[in-house]
């Protein structure tokens, strides 16, 4: 297949998902990121060998629906969707930059500008760390799924693939944007203001615990939907598009 044609066929595929997926999920999905990175602003916890940001609170509900999304549409999808959550956050966090540097004497605004203006290195590990762990989320999710060859869409199927997937993923996730963030760039800019690697190792597998249990709780909403899905024929113009059989 040429270029041309590939790209062709890419965009297409993209506008018939976009037209498919219910907005529900994806709303929820593109809010939770943008809060997140919001969040992951501010350290909720820190002690010797333990260490949280606030991102923690919202990030299983991103990992939540992807999972939805790579059950029905399969992990492309997934990942695409994952791609436009991520540019829709990057113009909103361009939209709050430019409004906190904006003057205004109406009284003092140095809070919201701090929180609202951001940090371009947390932007940056946010947006990397997300991106490289939904990928990886969604594969693992995806493979998990394909080894139920007997009822992949089983509760069972459904809870391992869920479960496992955001376990890895989100350990993943939480350990990168530590790293580039208060190993790479906090002692530079934060007035030597860091964790160490194993604060890192510990904030990743603590988050990654938290939002696991989260997912635990919360994953039979996740089987429901995608049950109702499957029942309604969800998405079975882009499903038929991409064959069934293939998700990828």
């Amino acid at each position: 297949m040429k270029i041309k044609e590939w790209f062709q066929r890419e965009a297409k595929e993209t506008v018939l998902l976009l037209r498919c997926i219910p907005t529900t999920v994806v709303t929820l999905f593109v809010v939770s990121v943008i809060c997140m990175n919001l969040l992951a602003n501010k350290t909720l916890l820190q002690l010797d060998y333990i260490a949280l940001d606030g991102g923690i609170l919202i990030s299983w509900l991103s990992f939540m629906c992807m999972d939805i999304i790579t059950k029905h549409f399969g992990p492309k999808a997934s990942n695409k969707i994952s791609i436009l959550a991520s540019a829709i956050n990057l113009m909103t966090c361009l939209i709050f930059f430019v409004a906190s540097i904006i003057p205004s004497n109406a009284a003092d605004y140095s809070a919201f500008n701090g929180i609202f203006g951001g940090t371009w290195f947390i932007l940056l590990a946010s947006t990397a760390a997300f991106l490289s762990s939904a990928m990886l989320n969604n594969m693992l999710n995806f493979t998990i799924l394909k080894a139920f060859r007997k009822n992949p869409d089983g509760k069972l199927a459904y809870a391992m693939s869920a479960y496992v997937s955001t376990f890895i993923g989100q350990f993943f996730d939480n350990f990168l944007f530590s790293v580039i963030v208060f190993v790479g760039f906090a002692p530079i800019f934060w007035d030597g203001f860091h964790w160490t690697v194993i604060q890192c190792m510990t904030c990743a597998l603590t988050g990654a615990v938290a939002e696991l249990i989260m997912e635990i709780v919360f994953s039979p909403i996740g089987y429901k939907i995608t049950k109702k899905w499957r029942e309604h024929n969800i998405g079975s113009e882009y499903l038929d598009f991409i064959g069934k059989d293939v998700k990828q």
